[in-house]
């Protein structure tokens, strides 16, 4: 991923998304390495009814990467790629690796255009409308932390054999 910050907070706050999402760091797994080597019927293993399961976090870290970069840039509402908001039921039928595959090509997709949104974005940002931004930022690589913890914990959890 190319980066053309042009501050330090910028900078930073495009490798506080990488650790958090895709690059190796001092805590261990990022939200992509969580994901590593799982199947779809592991993805879709859920502690009880009404849980989420790891496919479901999957594509809700994948819609906040969306929601705050249509923040930054003013994209209008609705034009994520999957109908709804926040909580996406999965698997829809049986568990299919072509689908767990899909949506975490999705998560992929919607980390990059944060990660351009970002870089574009911020440093042209002042005042308030800067703070916010940050705020924004760093709030969505401390979620993609909070998930791959619960990942992790699911991953933990479910019964073996």
């Amino acid at each position: 991923m190319a980066r053309t910050a042009r501050d330090p907070e910028t900078s930073l706050l495009l490798d506080l998304l990488a650790e958090a999402y895709e690059k190796k760091s001092w805590h261990g797994t990022n939200l992509r390495g969580s994901f590593r080597g799982m199947t779809a019927a592991e993805a879709a293993w859920r502690p009880a009814a009404g849980r989420p399961n790891a496919w479901e976090l999957a594509l809700h870290a994948a819609y906040w990467k969306y929601a705050v970069r249509r923040k930054l840039t003013g994209e209008k509402r609705g034009s994520f790629p999957l109908e709804g908001s926040n909580w996406f039921r999965r698997p829809e039928g049986e568990p299919a690796e072509a689908a767990w595959k899909a949506d975490l090509a999705l998560l992929a997709a919607e980390h990059r255009a944060l990660v351009a949104a970002v870089a574009e974005r911020l440093p042209e940002l002042a005042g308030a409308a800067r703070a916010k931004a940050l705020h924004l930022v760093r709030g969505v690589a401390a979620h993609d932390l909070y998930h791959c913890g619960q990942v992790q914990a699911l991953k933990k959890l479910r019964p073996r054999g």
